[in-house]
């Protein structure tokens, strides 16, 4: 049997698709499924909202990490590294901690005014 013409797939996106923000993933898996729950999390929100969850085959997932992996580098090499905060702290502290007040100014020297 020769093989299949492969032509590209030609995505329908449906008019009443919503789009939601995320900036944050929780991902969790069985022997036959990964879980991708995207959430959203505000500053002054003690708690992140999922948004959406995907469900998918491990390999759909394994296709996921490589097409991920080779669209950053493209989006890398386009408008330079990706940065991150400071390696000696938690990422997830440092990115989705709650606001925090500023430090109250130092006292002033008696006699000194702004």
């Amino acid at each position: 049997m020769p093989p299949r013409a492969v032509h590209p797939l030609q995505f329908t996106t449906p008019p009443f698709l919503k789009t939601e923000y995320a900036n944050l993933v929780r991902v969790s898996h069985s022997p036959a499924e990964v879980v991708l729950e995207f959430a959203r999390i505000l500053p002054g929100e003690p708690d992140p909202v999922v948004v959406s969850r995907l469900v998918v085959t491990p390999q759909v997932a394994k296709v996921l990490l490589q097409v991920l992996g080779e669209n950053l580098a493209r989006f890398e090499n386009t408008f330079g590294t990706i940065q991150f905060p400071a390696a000696n702290k938690d990422l997830a502290d440092q990115l989705f901690k709650p606001p925090q007040s500023p430090p109250e100014p130092p006292d002033r020297p008696s006699g000194q005014t702004e």
